[in-house]
């Protein structure tokens, strides 16, 4: 299971784990998380962005087929009024995924001691909260440069850089 969204992270996790992890004949789901306004109903509204949301994933299911036809892929989209760290960890759980990959952004050292300090010295994040929360393997990845290469984070690896 890859999360996805629109980034530019998000594509260089997906082509890693093409790469490095997907294998022929496995299945691959790419998972889209999106925020609902708490207490909203389903309308048409909810329906067009789920429709956008599937626009928007659609060429990273073709990069997919296109990299490995023998993969089968899914666009899963989830809207949820909770958390995102939760929602993803419960619908890896759900899809029975063996692996969960999600693309990492580089943070600026003073954006890490602002979020270290409101979460009083926890680790904070979407990410993390997913690769210390999920029941599977979850691989953050990052691209390291233009030149090559990505950095690597996992419960027991924390940006562990492997050249590729």
């Amino acid at each position: 299971m890859v999360v996805v969204d629109t980034t530019s992270q998000t594509k260089n996790a997906l082509q890693w784990a093409l790469t490095h992890c997907v294998q022929d004949e496995d299945n691959i789901t790419l998972l889209h998380v999106t925020r609902t306004p708490v207490g909203q109903a389903i309308d048409e509204t909810q329906r067009e962005r789920n429709s956008r949301a599937h626009e928007q994933v659609h060429p990273l299911k073709n990069f997919c087929q296109l990299k490995k036809p023998n993969v089968k892929t899914e666009i899963v989209v989830v809207e949820t009024a909770e958390e995102k760290g939760k929602t993803i960890v419960e619908e890896s759980k759900k899809q029975g995924a063996g692996v969960l990959v999600l693309g990492q952004r580089k943070r600026t050292s003073k954006w890490r001691v602002i979020w270290k300090w409101r979460t009083k010295g926890g680790m904070g994040g979407v990410v993390e909260y997913c690769i210390h929360n999920s029941d599977c393997m979850a691989i953050a990845v990052r691209k390291k440069s233009n030149n090559g290469g990505y950095l690597i984070t996992t419960k027991r690896h924390k940006d562990f850089w492997l050249l590729a």
